[in-house]
């Protein structure tokens, strides 16, 4: 009897369907959609248009949609700030992983632009998006440059990023001892500075991110401009002098002495990998050299490869057939020390 109604049942709807279909032709059908479509949106639309304007613009709240924050290094007014503008204030834009994919490493993101200003996008949200993919929670630092903030503001703007994510891990959900950072040009400048000057913290401090160690747990530098602070021929006038137009030669080689990343490496400094092109016009690769030879000296475990051919720059490759090779040279770096598998003490917390 069930039987007999069901196929009925199918009876009828294709009659139904059949009748429809002589009733109205295909073309009439697609117009007589579009109407009922609009007729059930409009009421929406009205209500939307009725919304107060302040619950639309929460709507609209991009750290809402995205799931992103941005957080300031220090609560209040920087130390050394010399004003209250936007750069004045540096901060950390924290990229997360999907949620449950996660791995426990975290990566500050230090993009270049000569001390002068920040790529951001190429050398900062895009090396972001590529971590967070992989499990990594990545902080793009805006770190204070220019004139106004000349070293060792920057590395200190470095320092306190590690001090403040390993602070704050359980927070992150990533691991203590996981906590790397990647620098591209002046970026990778920086980078190789935080990972060749730090402390283990200061345990009598009251700020409780001061009594964190600043040392990063790996390395990453993408064409890093090591030779930066190092003098020219002419005197002690170095590149970094040059491009901030700093004209004190005392200043300037004070600065050379004391922040070329080369002659501060030991056995303490952080595993490295390093990328970088025979032909950068811009940072010429000899200061690389320079720098992993004295990784290998210390006994660091460090990785370096030298294209042939490539303009500064690139990012993460910009679409070069050889360069875009680079990250997936990382990719294997980073599985070999283990800091893409999923710590265990994860789930413990």
């Amino acid at each position: 009897m069930e039987a007999q109604l069901d196929v009925e049942s199918d009876r009828q709807v294709r009659r139904f369907k059949s009748a429809v279909r002589s009733t109205f032709p295909r073309k009439l059908m697609r117009y007589a959609l579009v109407i009922c479509l609009a007729a059930l949106t409009m009421p929406l639309h009205s209500v939307w248009a009725q919304a107060p304007q302040a619950e639309r613009a929460e709507l609209h709240t991009s750290e809402t949609f995205l799931g992103l924050a941005t957080i300031p290094l220090w609560d209040g007014t920087p130390p050394g700030a010399v004003g209250n503008r936007f750069t004045d204030f540096p901060t950390l834009s924290v990229f997360r992983p999907f949620p449950g994919r996660g791995n426990g490493t975290a990566v500050i993101v230090a993009p270049g632009g000569g001390y002068l200003g920040l790529a951001a996008d190429m050398e900062g949200r895009q090396v972001a998006d590529w971590f967070t993919t992989r499990g990594v929670v990545a902080f793009v630092l805006k770190y204070r440059l220019g004139r106004d903030y000349v070293y060792p503001v920057p590395l200190q703007d470095a320092q306190r990023a590690v001090r403040l994510i390993r602070s704050r891990a359980k927070e992150f959900g990533i691991i203590p001892n996981r906590i790397g950072m990647i620098g591209f040009s002046a970026g990778g400048h920086l980078a190789a500075m935080t990972g060749t000057m730090f402390d283990e913290g200061k345990s009598e401090a009251t700020d409780s991110v001061d009594r964190a160690s600043s040392r990063p747990d790996f390395l990453v530098l993408g064409y890093p401009w090591l030779n930066a602070m190092e003098p020219s021929q002419q005197g002690f006038i170095s590149a970094y002098c040059k491009v901030l137009r700093i004209e004190d030669d005392a200043k300037c080689k004070s600065i050379a002495q004391l922040y070329t990343p080369e002659l501060l490496v030991t056995a303490h400094t952080p595993p490295t990998f390093i990328f970088h092109t025979s032909d950068d016009a811009v940072v010429p690769v000899d200061a690389t050299v320079t720098f992993y030879r004295a990784l290998h000296s210390a006994g660091v475990p460090a990785e370096m490869h030298v294209f042939a051919h490539g303009p500064h720059g690139v990012g993460l490759g910009a679409g070069d057939p050889a360069l875009d090779l680079w990250p997936v040279l990382l990719e294997a770096w980073l599985r070999g020390l283990q800091l893409l598998t999923p710590d265990s003490s994860l789930h413990a917390q």
